[in-house]
């Protein structure tokens, strides 16, 4: 590796871990923040859906923004609204605002994150290739599972002592204080490499031209196509597992106000995504194609959904969490690997801009629903309707694999 990628990577790992570490001081709290301003389950829910809606809808234009005046700029942006939602959230809270306003600046949240999504991991790849990179992308994005999880333990554990301490606002100020750090670091580090954005393009004629390449090389493209269609169920159940893990964890350790350990189950979960991050480095020794990896993770998280459904102990429930973390974690970067090596580089923040797109557009429905089925029928059984839910990707992981894509042999 020349040390001009060696610096990219450092630049993409160190943005890594301030992001999810200043994303992870709430998301041991946070379905007990929505709740403790006085929303049920279906309204935190649906504030959730509402942030997933946010990033339905600006995927593509802040896609066409990232394009247009560059990844590092659509990160700096990203991270500025991320940080005056952040604090709209505290003051939601604090007033006990109506379900509206919750919406509302759940929405904005999402706006956020649409600046990283596909942007980010866009400059990585780009700016690697122009860095002489040639090493495997698998062994760099098993190093940022590594990082995120790193990150992730470190910064649920704080949050949630921190809540304890204090109350369920002040991690979302530390949360504020983190992204304002990240701001200051992309700005002196980040630099668009092997990309020049198309500055004279015309806005509306860009989100044309984002449509079609995101159709041409994505939903053309079959086996980043099936692969797509299958995120669409495995993201948005995730995205519902994870937060109704706070609640449900509680419930079973018999404590509702114990939200420490919350933030340890959440660390748990971090941890599980370190050792899965690890394991994924020897996925080219044990396996022969990336869709096989891609299959039998989907169908055991199917498996271990089901579990959580049916058990009633909190040991129980904390050793299937840690599964189901760690098989996410393997599939992560083998995923990235397998679609990242079928986009060309002109299409390529369109085209995983697109992917998460597809698998927000998923939580946006499976959120509210499965808050629904918890309200009326409790956690459990909202675990098992998520694994129905889950298992629907398998067969189109299979699909994929019949595509015989040229990024699906791992060696």
């Amino acid at each position: 590796m020349t040390d001009a990628a060696r610096r990219v990577q450092r630049t993409y790992l160190t943005l890594t871990l301030l992001t999810t570490l200043s994303a992870s001081f709430i998301w041991g709290v946070n379905t007990l923040f929505l709740l403790d301003a006085g929303l049920n389950n279906t309204q935190a829910f649906l504030a959730n859906a509402a942030f997933t809606l946010g990033e339905v809808v600006f995927e593509i234009p802040t896609g066409v923004v990232a394009d247009t005046r560059g990844r590092r700029f659509s990160f700096l942006l990203g991270t500025a609204t991320l940080l005056a939602s952040t604090l709209l959230y505290v003051a939601m809270w604090w007033l006990h605002a109506p379900l509206w306003g919750w919406l509302v600046a759940s929405i904005l949240i999402g706006l956020g994150f649409t600046f990283f999504s596909g942007a980010t991991e866009a400059w990585l790849v780009d700016a690697l290739h122009a860095s002489g990179m040639t090493e495997g992308l698998d062994a760099v994005f098993g190093r940022a599972q590594i990082v995120t999880g790193v990150a992730m333990l470190t910064g649920s554990v704080l949050g949630g002592v921190l809540a304890q301490l204090t109350n369920l606002g002040a991690p979302y100020l530390a949360r504020a204080g983190l992204l304002a750090v990240t701001m200051v670091v992309a700005w002196a580090l980040m630099r668009d490499l092997g990309f020049i954005p198309d500055a004279a393009a015309h806005p509306l004629a860009a989100v044309r031209t984002v449509l079609a390449g995101a159709v041409d090389g994505g939903l053309r493209n079959p086996p980043v196509r099936w692969l797509m269609i299958a995120g669409v169920f495995t993201a948005g159940t995730g995205i519902y597992v994870f937060y109704a893990l706070q609640p449900f964890l509680l419930q079973l350790y018999g404590h509702p106000d114990a939200y420490s350990v919350a933030g340890l189950a959440a660390a748990l979960v971090a941890g599980a995504q370190i050792l899965g991050g690890l394991l994924a480095r020897w996925t080219p020794r044990l396996f022969r194609h990336r869709t096989t990896v891609l299959i039998a993770a989907f169908a055991a998280n199917t498996l271990v959904l089901v579990g959580l459904g049916l058990v009633n102990s909190l040991a129980a429930a904390l050793v299937l969490v840690a599964v189901w973390s760690m098989v996410s974690a393997i599939a992560v970067p083998v995923r990235q690997a397998f679609v990242n090596g079928l986009i060309p580089s002109a299409q390529r923040a369109t085209v995983l801009s697109f992917d998460s797109l597809m698998g927000s557009a998923g939580g946006v429905v499976t959120q509210p629903a499965l808050g629904r089925a918890a309200d009326v029928s409790g956690y459990p059984a909202s675990y098992l309707v998520s694994a129905a839910i889950q298992a629907v990707s398998v067969p189109f992981a299979v699909l994929a694999r019949r595509e015989r894509a040229a990024s699906d042999p791992t060696r």
